[in-house]
């Protein structure tokens, strides 16, 4: 596998993250097309290259799958606690940073409507 676009061993995803991830689901519903190991680094790949999700390459699967498992686990907070419990034991090591409008600019389209909320009628 290409360390490129799967930045984690199978063997360290099964063994660490996956027990995780899987104390979020119920085994309910269909079987999974996309494996959690694919989605997982699928989304380490968004997050380190700031592709959108429609351009994930074909090795991860049908990106709005990708997307909507990505999507389902952040409503419950599944990868925020994975990454937290994986940093309580000393197998991740994660930097936080927060910023807000007084240290970046916003671009000039991005005010909203001119003239403040009000919509007109």
């Amino acid at each position: 596998m290409n360390k490129r676009y799967y930045p984690i061993t199978e063997e360290f995803f099964y063994e660490q993250i996956n027990p995780l991830i899987l104390s979020y689901y119920s085994r309910a519903g269909r079987p999974r097309t996309v494996s959690n190991y694919q989605v997982f680094c699928a989304m380490l790949y968004v997050l380190r290259t700031g592709v959108s999700w429609r351009d994930l390459p074909e090795c991860y699967g049908y990106w709005h799958t990708v997307y909507l498992r990505f999507k389902k686990g952040s409503d419950r907070g599944v990868w925020w606690n994975v990454l937290l419990k994986l940093q309580q034991k000393k197998r991740l090591s994660m930097n936080v940073v927060m910023l807000d409008s007084t240290t970046i600019d916003v671009h000039r389209h991005g005010g909203g409507l001119k003239g403040g909320s009000k919509a007109k009628a």
